[in-house]
């Protein structure tokens, strides 16, 4: 940050905050986010279509859309929004601090758009749910999307799913769209778990990140909700059922450009009991002068050792087979087709009695229990 860049920023948080000096996104982004994004610049096509709309896109039209047909959050226009936007990117070292929007539409929802530069957009149902410390959490996961560089993959991302399919001279059939559109809302749905660590850095307040996501699945009624109870979900969520309901998360999931909100809470509050938050606290984190120097097989690796921490850890019935299957328990079709089926035993019964059942010297131990609570769901930290 240079020394002008405070004005940028006006003022300090408005109650005592750790600031993260030169802080680089590498330090809170999910190991999912990295290589789902990785994954989506791998896809055929992709680079074509990218290159296409970064040139079609209407950049200036999009900022003059809003600027025309929302408010500007400013010192004379939401204040209190301009206040908490300054806020966070002096946390995060953000020098340069994006315009930010709020426009009447009563769903609850917030985003990062644009190629060149950022613009965040925050909507009235979000500004009326949620209190400050809330809200706080809220922008400053905005500044996460911005800080890691997702504006223009989101903003590709809501062209091609409002517009592109409609458009019949795109140089791509409709089947390559809409694998590329699968392809970015995975990563999406990855990138929002970063963006979640961003606002618990920015908000520092683990309670108001819990409530403001308990709020956006709930709706305005705190005294009728609870946060363990609502963790207990999650929970819930991730072990329940057979194999088919392991599928059909999957298939719910596949539409959606967010993770399920239960998921988000349980990966965040996971998160902030982990070393690597505390270290980030106590000022040990990467730095953006160092990002050149990174080694992107350092990064695989890491990402590499999440999933297959995720996998031993779950308690999803598709994934703790998947890590039977890894740990040499047996053939995964057969236990697949058996536990479909019903083969060998029905139910969960079957499913209970597959050990002692094993007659082919195949013999499987349970898969373990993450003590510290539910690892991610299919589809939000990775399939």
């Amino acid at each position: 940050m240079t020394d002008g860049s405070h004005e940028n920023h006006g003022q300090v948080p408005s109650r005592q905050r750790r600031r993260f000096p030169g802080i680089s996104s590498r330090a809170y982004e999910h190991p999912a986010d990295r290589s789902a994004l990785v994954a989506l610049r791998k896809l055929s096509g992709f680079d074509t279509v990218f290159k296409a709309l970064s040139g079609l896109l209407p950049e200036r039209s999009l900022r003059l859309l809003f600027l025309s047909d929302s408010v500007r959050v400013s010192d004379a226009q939401f204040s209190h929004l301009n206040d908490m936007l300054r806020d966070a990117c002096y946390i995060l070292d953000l020098e340069k601090v994006p315009p930010m929007y709020v426009s009447q539409n009563p769903q609850p929802n917030a985003m990062c758009i644009g190629l060149d530069e950022p613009i965040i957009v925050v909507t009235t149902g979000l500004v009326e749910l949620l209190d400050e410390e809330e809200m706080r959490a809220v922008v400053g996961h905005e500044v996460g999307h911005a800080l890691s560089g997702h504006a223009v993959y989101r903003t590709i991302l809501l062209f091609l799913t409002n517009l592109a399919l409609k458009v019949a001279w795109i140089p791509l059939g409709n089947v390559a769209i809409m694998a590329i559109v699968t392809a970015l809302r995975e990563w999406f749905r990855k990138s929002e778990l970063s963006a979640d660590r961003a606002g618990l850095l920015v908000g520092q307040d683990l309670q108001a990140s819990m409530r403001g996501l308990m709020k956006i699945a709930g709706g305005n009624h705190l005294h009728e909700m609870n946060v363990d109870a609502f963790l207990a979900q999650a929970d819930e969520y991730e072990k329940a059922g057979d194999l088919r309901d392991s599928v059909l998360k999957i298939l719910n999931v596949l539409p959606r450009s967010h993770p399920f909100t239960t998921v988000r809470a349980a990966e965040l509050k996971k998160w902030s009991e982990t070393r690597d938050y505390q270290r980030i606290m106590d000022g040990h984190y990467p730095r953006r002068d160092e990002d050149k120097d990174t080694s992107v097989t350092d990064a695989f690796k890491e990402s590499a050792s999440h999933y297959a921490d995720s996998v031993r850890s779950s308690k999803d019935p598709l994934m703790k087979l998947v890590g039977d299957i890894a740990g040499g328990a047996g053939d995964l079709g057969g236990k697949l087709r058996d536990k479909f089926t019903g083969a060998g035993g029905s139910g969960a019964k079957g499913a209970g009695t597959a050990k002692g059942d094993a007659t082919d010297g195949s013999q499987q131990s349970p898969g373990p229990e993450d003590p510290e609570g539910p690892s991610a769901a299919p589809g939000t930290a990775g399939s």
